[in-house]
């Protein structure tokens, strides 16, 4: 069946683009680790120098070691990690994959310039109306069943399917969207049309015998079919708005973090602060980063989850031609 086909086909695009980015994500961890690990080293010979000098205690050299050797574990185990991922992706790929397609440095970053043309994810457009969710492969298939049993198709779009635009103008969930998910978003709010002359009772109905009951649990059937492609286009650009907002606090923090970081390294080099105050700032600075991939992570699955939502993304055509 043509609905199964493009289904897994969806599922199959969105599994390697998660892998990527697991592997993006990752490799950026480990990138991490490794500029630590030469922060650590630098900070190590610094404090060896000052004891020289007589200028801290021999527990200072003995704790910027314990740093580096943290560190070095850390590099080791996200190595391993990636390695992992990269043999996952092959599998899922069916194939070694170029070098060249791999994610590089900064592969989580928000700019197409870091992603490369292989990892470019286009953000969702204003105004994006509903129509391309018919064509999902479950919403599909339950017409196929309307239409096996003697439904107008289109008379049934009409009555059933909420022709509204999907996204704000930012991009974000619209007010139409929301509007639809009553109670919290537990409970359908779209009130279908169900006046409109879905079936034709008359000459085909004969011929084929298809029972009043048939047809109603056809409809819910599509009717239910429906709901979870709104609900699920919902949940993603609900969870996009909020990722928005936290990747700007996260950007925030890390710059906080990193002038913290550098004062404090001012102040322990001119013997105005002890190396507990620098070690400290090194952990929420390396925190606050690792949180920032995640966050960028998150943000690419995201994308990933709206086009799945969306049946397979959507096309210049669908903006261009709005629902009325």
């Amino acid at each position: 069946m043509q609905e199964n086909r493009r289904a897994l086909q969806i599922s199959l695009v969105a599994e390697v683009c998660s892998a990527w980015r697991v592997l993006a994500a990752d490799g950026d961890h480990l990138q991490l680790a490794h500029d630590t690990l030469a922060s650590q080293r630098s900070s190590h010979e610094l404090t060896r120098r000052t004891d020289a000098l007589g200028g801290t205690s021999a527990k200072v050299p003995a704790q910027a070691q314990t740093t580096v050797d943290a560190a070095r574990i850390e590099v080791a185990r996200l190595s391993t990690q990636v390695a992992l991922d990269r043999h996952a992706l092959d599998l899922l790929a069916g194939a070694a994959l170029d070098p060249a397609l791999l994610p590089g440095p900064g592969a989580t970053s928000s700019g197409a310039a870091a992603d490369g043309a292989a990892s470019l994810l286009v953000d969702v457009p204003a105004g994006l109306p509903s129509e391309p969710l018919q064509r999902r492969p479950d919403v599909l298939a339950a017409e196929h069943l309307l239409r096996a049993a003697n439904a107008d198709i289109g008379a049934a779009r009409a009555a059933l399917f909420p022709g509204i635009s999907l996204t704000g103008s930012a991009g974000t969930q619209s007010r139409s969207l929301a509007g639809l998910f009553s109670a919290g978003g537990l409970t359908w709010g779209f009130v279908p049309q169900i006046d409109l002359p879905i079936f034709d009772s008359g000459r085909r109905q004969a011929k084929l015998q298809v029972s009043q009951a048939q047809q109603a649990i056809e409809v819910a059937r599509y009717g239910a079919a429906l709901q979870i492609a709104f609900r699920e286009v919902a949940d993603a650009l609900s969870k996009r708005e909020l990722l928005a907002d936290r990747l700007a606090a996260q950007a925030s923090l890390i710059d906080a973090t990193a002038r913290v970081h550098a004062l404090s390294t001012t102040l322990f080099k001119n013997g105005a602060s002890s190396y507990f105050e620098v070690l400290d700032a090194q952990r929420s600075l390396y925190a606050a980063q690792q949180d920032s991939i995640t966050l960028r992570y998150a943000d690419k699955i995201n994308r990933i989850a709206l086009y799945r939502a969306l049946g397979g993304g959507w096309s210049e055509r669908d903006v261009a031609d709005p629902p009325r």
